[in-house]
């Protein structure tokens, strides 16, 4: 997939994971994205986020909800941590549930930032965020997050910088109570996991050596994200930073660590020795 590199506000110059910093003349990178070459949006998106300041306190509607907008579909998303900075946390839902009144009147003072769940984070660390979860990222934190294919975001509130809020529709959308993960890691067998299951989309880790024939499945596309080690798919180059999609069988050949990544509800995908 292509790479493109998005500057924001709250992210740094210093990347690290191998990929190349900012210049000094320009703005800071907060987020690396992957995309087909034909613009066709895909079920799924890949990207790294790399924080220097807190993100924006956020929600993202559910399929219907925003289907009944317009748009194409909803959003949730799945973030594995790479590297976090001591105190490094991430908000995930309310401490406690409140109304729809109490969550814009937070949401207009800034009380919403200390209602957050602020969860300490450390390298491993794995979250599913349901539709309708409010959330912000804390800073000092790179991930690498999956997620349905869609830039839809309404933002509750943003620290005071001056970027549009989307109250109503946040509000309208929003679980505002306690978050809870929708599964538990799961052991498949020795070097293959899954981390994230029974929702839009499926997040397996496979670790250690991958030699065979690569089978997506029912001709599906897998999306392929290597972590760290290095190998190659259908005799081209498979490294850390890059990112590919199959959507047919083929050979690969990997000693390292792989995300696979494929929309929910599918047969897993094998590889034949």
């Amino acid at each position: 997939l292509i790479t493109r590199r998005i500057e924001k506000i709250w992210g740094r110059r210093a990347l690290g994971l191998g990929f190349a910093d900012a210049p000094e003349n320009g703005e800071p990178i907060g987020e690396i994205w992957y995309e087909g070459e034909d613009g066709a949006p895909d079920d799924l998106l890949v990207k790294y986020l790399f924080t220097s300041e807190k993100l924006s306190v956020q929600v993202h509607p559910d399929d219907d909800q925003a289907r009944a907008r317009g748009h194409r579909s909803g959003k949730e998303e799945c973030w594995l941590i790479l590297d976090a900075e001591p105190g490094a946390t991430l908000g995930i839902g309310l401490r406690e549930t409140v109304d729809g009144a109490g969550l814009r009147a937070a949401a207009l003072d800034g009380s919403i930032e200390a209602m957050l769940d602020w969860k300490p984070v450390a390298t491993g660390d794995v979250f599913y965020l349901q539709a309708g979860t409010i959330h912000a990222i804390g800073s000092g934190v790179t991930l690498v997050e999956i997620q349905q294919n869609i830039d839809l975001t309404y933002r509750l509130y943003d620290y005071g910088r001056p970027r549009e809020l989307h109250l109503d529709a946040a509000i309208a959308v929003a679980r505002p109570g306690p978050w809870s993960a929708p599964n538990a890691r799961r052991e498949v067998k020795a070097g293959r996991a899954i981390l994230a299951e029974g929702r839009k989309f499926v997040v397996e880790h496979w670790e250690g050596t991958q030699a065979g024939q690569l089978l997506p499945p029912d001709d599906r596309p897998i999306w392929i994200v290597p972590l760290a080690g290095a190998g190659s798919i259908d005799g081209q180059a498979l490294m850390p930073g890059d990112v590919w999609i199959a959507d047919t069988a083929g050979p690969l050949s990997f000693e390292g660590e792989l995300l696979i990544a494929y929309p929910g509800g599918e047969v897993a995908p094998t590889i034949l020795g």
